[in-house]
């Protein structure tokens, strides 16, 4: 009985890695994908995501705004980093990811920035 037991337990085993070792092979098929869909920028775009630990949804979320513009980006941000301020009765959690969230967005426009200039060229010969 025990041993038709042990055998059930890794026949269950088995089956749930092979299952796991599938979808992870596919999720890093689908990633592989998506970054060559986004090509350099996206590279760098997910960089960005990684480093600040936030993604770029997240962060337009939190400043609650629809398009990267400089303006209304500085705009929300002054307001809510004004309104969550700890001597006001804000939460300094909630201050700390509106700086956060107008980090990933600076550096999302630089790059933005970044990609739209012309590539320089050496003219020394």
């Amino acid at each position: 009985m025990a041993r038709y037991l042990a055998q059930i337990i890794v026949m269950g085993a088995q089956v749930v890695g092979r299952a796991f070792a599938r979808a992870l092979q596919q999720e890093y098929a689908a990633s592989q994908a998506a970054a060559k869909a986004r090509g350099r920028s996206g590279q760098q775009s997910a960089a960005a995501s990684s480093i600040t630990g936030m993604s770029l949804q997240e962060a337009q979320q939190i400043l609650n705004i629809s398009t990267l513009s400089p303006e209304e980006i500085q705009k929300n941000y002054e307001h809510l980093f004004k309104v969550n301020d700890k001597s006001v009765g804000g939460s300094f959690y909630l201050q700390s990811k509106v700086v956060r969230a107008k980090e990933r967005l600076d550096e999302e426009l630089s790059i933005q920035t970044q990609d739209k200039q012309p590539p320089e060229r050496n003219t020394e010969t």
